[in-house]
């Protein structure tokens, strides 16, 4: 397919129609190579998929759109939007690869009706942490792969934000064996959903502002989110008692920046390199910020009558099963999943030998002796 041979000829790939303002009076502005060049005024709209009431992933995309101001000596301006503010939560994709935006902040699992093999951009149950997430990307080719199938949608897309390993989700009550999932409404989305959905529950996608009215209305009756910091910032410890844990539906959960194509061809070369450094800068900066928020909020709500609840080993041992059937169901039918999941599943097997070596062996220790 030509337009995946491009892909795989250029380091970063391309992107859709960008507001290019080349305004009357230029800026002088150093390049790569330290002389001065003229660059033209660019403007960006940001769609995002977050309210601005979850002020660390929202903020990450506002970082992004301040980094790249500063690093451009304010030439190049992006205007992040949140949730409903150019389209709804769910539909960013969409909106990128129509060019009703220039570049979006998004999670690739939101998209799996259009592709399964997105789930990998963001996590998938049973995967990899995210440092694993970020190797098999940069150091394993699974960026380029990925950057294959988002070209099917004019888009490219960018690691843009990490919220680290993930709670199970909250219930209002407690579901100690797989029967007790069985009819079970649940939010969680990706394949983590379709996992849930072969143990018999009736899992759903729901943008995070709506998680909490419907769990109060009985809607459903369980619901993950992302970890302690921001599901009190939803509430969800208020409507729901039980907070399972671990979160093996997203072990390292990676959300995005996807710009459209024609708009990062468009891009000079410097801008090009902005944007690259603002999103890995953001990545970094959620990641940390989450684990630092996280250990104090678990503490805030296990002090005001959450009940942490351990998944089952039934459960755990369940899920895992139906979350292989599940990837061999998907690679057998479709050679996008095919090649990303061969590549990940070799990924995941060497990765997780030499962290049995390098890191859990350390980890294991410190644990007995804390």
């Amino acid at each position: 397919m030509k337009r995946r041979q491009l892909i795989r000829q250029i380091t970063i790939g391309t992107a859709t129609a960008s507001t290019l303002t080349a305004c009357g009076q230029q800026t002088q502005f150093f390049g790569a190579q330290t002389q001065l060049v003229s660059q033209p005024r660019v403007e960006w709209r940001m769609a995002t998929s977050w309210p601005e009431s979850l002020d660390i992933v929202f903020g990450t995309a506002q970082l992004i759109c301040d980094r790249v101001g500063e690093l451009t000596g304010g030439n190049f301006s992006i205007t992040a939007f949140p949730a409903g503010g150019i389209a709804p939560p769910l539909e960013i994709l969409d909106t990128i690869q129509a060019g009703t935006a220039e570049c979006g902040h998004t999670a690739g699992y939101y998209y799996t009706s259009k592709n399964p093999a997105l789930a990998f951009a963001t996590s998938v149950p049973f995967g990899l942490n995210p440092s694993q997430h970020l190797a098999w990307m940069y150091g394993a080719g699974g960026l380029e792969l990925l950057r294959e199938v988002y070209a099917d949608y004019n888009a490219i897309n960018f690691p843009a934000g990490s919220t680290g390993n993930q709670m199970g989700g909250w219930f209002k009550r407690k579901v100690p064996t797989l029967a007790d999932l069985n009819g079970l409404k649940i939010r969680m989305p990706g394949l983590g959903g379709e996992v849930m959905k072969r143990l018999g529950a009736a899992a759903q996608t729901l943008p995070p502002e709506e998680i909490s009215p419907a769990l109060e209305r009985n809607d459903i009756e369980a619901a993950e989110w992302v970890g302690p910091y921001e599901d009190e910032k939803l509430g969800l410890n208020k409507v729901a008692p039980f907070y399972y844990y671990p979160g093996w539906h997203e072990p390292g959960t990676t959300y995005e920046l996807i710009v459209n194509r024609g708009a990062w061809d468009r891009l000079p070369k410097e801008y090009q390199q902005a944007l690259q450094v603002a999103a890995a800068e953001a990545h970094m900066m959620m990641l940390s910020q989450y684990d630092a928020a996280n250990r104090e909020a678990l503490e805030r709500l296990l002090s005001s009558g959450t009940e942490l609840t351990a998944y089952t080993s039934e459960v755990i041992n369940g899920a895992q099963a139906a979350s292989l059937e599940l990837y061999e169901e998907f690679a057998s039918q479709d050679a996008d999943f095919r090649r990303m999941y061969d590549n990940w599943r070799s990924f995941r097997q060497s990765i997780y030998q030499w962290n049995r070596v390098n890191e859990q062996s350390l980890t294991g220790f410190i644990s007995t002796e804390s």
